[in-house]
């Protein structure tokens, strides 16, 4: 026993065994944490083809940048379009009425075609017996320049 404690290599062996025990322990720690780590790279990457995952990033990054483009330009566009439809006469109003006490039936009418802001034109047939005389009068704002009858007020608030 003696020999072995006089021999300093024996020392010398005895620590560089423990340190390449303690090595191999740490590759194989280090070898297990860079399995899951390349598990889940796999799992992000997916079948794309791509290794580098800078060129991933970057394409991501021009798409965003596509689309957010995109998306302002259908803004605009809605925007535009809004615009416009704020401003279409698209909102009518019918009133049907009898327009003289002797008269049968409803035959004399209002018809209201107006935009949001009420703008747009009223029409008038007024029904006798002889004859119909149609009118036609420009509304701006729910008013007119000429004077409108109860009939045509009512046709128009009713184009809401």
């Amino acid at each position: 026993m003696d020999e072995w404690t006089n021999n300093p290599m024996n020392g010398v062996t005895v620590v560089l065994a423990l340190l390449v025990i303690v090595l191999l322990i740490r590759v194989s720690v280090v070898g297990r944490r860079l399995k899951k780590l390349r598990k889940q790279y796999v799992e992000v990457m997916g079948n794309t083809g791509i290794t580098n995952l800078e060129e991933v990033i970057i394409d991501l990054k021009q798409s965003i940048t596509a689309q957010e483009l995109q998306s302002e330009k259908l803004e605009k566009q809605l925007n535009q379009v809004k615009e416009v439809q704020q401003h279409e006469k698209g909102r009518i109003g019918v009133l049907r009425y009898n327009a003289f006490a002797d008269q049968g039936s409803d035959l004399s009418f209002s018809i209201a075609v107006v935009n949001a802001s009420q703008d747009g034109v009223v029409i008038s047939g007024l029904h006798s017996r002889e004859n119909t005389y149609v009118y036609a009068k420009p509304v701006n704002k729910g008013d007119s320049n000429y004077t409108l009858t109860p009939e045509e007020r009512k046709a128009i608030a009713e184009a809401k």
